[in-house]
């Protein structure tokens, strides 16, 4: 049966309401909120017309499944269960329910220690070679946050012109509502100083301070950084035949940052701090990519192993 975005209203209104009101309190992103919001519009399409205070574990899971028959992954599938634990929760401190049947609901158990897709160091100063046009400079500064600071999009979407402070360290609000504080290479703080004095003039009067501006004088959206991204690594990829199956996106460009990390021997625990990440578990994947010690000890076989002729040992 299909809902009407109205049928919802009537139905779930308050309960949606409340829950906006709680991810505003709990300081997410406009993206975060948006995106749970989306995720549990389909699970209360998926309820209707039951009424919230008798849903239950089995409503989940049948919902759950019906997003993995329809193509979503155990990333997909684990990321629409956080939403609705996050619902559900803010619901209970809201005082609206007294249940919380998504946090008995088990996550689905990812593919562990998959290797990350990433550009090496000659692959990326060509995709540097492929930006151009009216805001070049812009766009560059962008890119090498990415590849070179390991940001996200959404947090190059965040900075502003103050984040850069005098002596070239980066304030950078990540996930949760955590800062960071990245001391830039000084050729890239001198790029983003001389970007904002050429944006100054463009810039749209307000309370506002972003870094990056659109032509219009707005805030760089968080689709127009992606796309920034795509359009250059499609370029790339049109131009390097063994590039052309990756998935290649921004992110990628993330994976780059931490690969070139992990092989200038950065350790696990610093890398944590520079990518933001909440879990150490997270930023363990970047090991698997160039792990010396790994290939030290298997190098140490090769005086035990027999020697081979044709496939058999002699």
């Amino acid at each position: 049966m299909s809902v009407t975005v109205h049928e919802l209203q009537e139905a779930y209104g308050e309960e949606l309401e409340l829950f906006r009101i709680w991810m505003k309190n709990q300081g997410m992103t406009l993206s975060t909120e948006r995106a749970y919001v989306a995720d549990v519009r389909l699970y209360l399409a998926s309820l209707y017309p039951e009424a919230l205070e008798r849903s239950g574990k089995l409503d989940i899971m049948r919902y759950l499944s019906a997003s993995r028959e329809r193509g979503a992954g155990d990333e997909a599938r684990n990321r629409k269960l956080s939403s609705l634990r996050a619902f559900y929760r803010a619901l209970n401190e809201m005082d609206r329910l007294q249940a919380n049947p998504a946090a008995l609901t088990p996550k689905s158990r990812q593919q562990k220690n998959r290797m990350p897709v990433y550009l090496d160091e000659e692959q990326l100063q060509e995709l540097f070679g492929h930006v151009g046009g009216k805001h070049q400079e812009r766009n560059l500064s962008i890119l090498l946050l990415m590849a070179y600071a390991g940001l996200r999009v959404g947090e190059i979407h965040r900075l502003n012109s103050f984040d850069l402070k005098p002596d070239g360290t980066l304030s950078v609000l990540g996930k949760g509502r955590k800062w960071r504080y990245l001391p830039l290479p000084d050729s890239l703080a001198r790029l983003l100083r001389r970007l904002e004095d050429d944006s100054r003039g463009r810039m749209r009067q307000g309370k506002e301070q972003p870094m990056f501006v659109s032509q219009l004088g707005r805030r760089l959206s968080v689709r127009m950084i992606q796309t920034i991204a795509d359009r250059t690594l499609e370029r790339l990829q049109g131009e390097r035949p063994e590039l052309a199956m990756k998935k290649l996106s921004s992110h990628k460009l993330r994976h780059s940052f931490a690969t070139m990390q992990i092989r200038s021997g950065t350790d696990i625990r610093t890398l944590q701090e520079l990518l933001g990440h909440a879990s150490i578990e997270t930023t363990q994947i970047y090991t698997h990519i160039d792990n010396a010690q790994m290939k030290t000890a298997m190098e140490r076989m090769s005086a035990k192993l027999p020697e081979l002729r044709e496939g058999r040992p002699r």
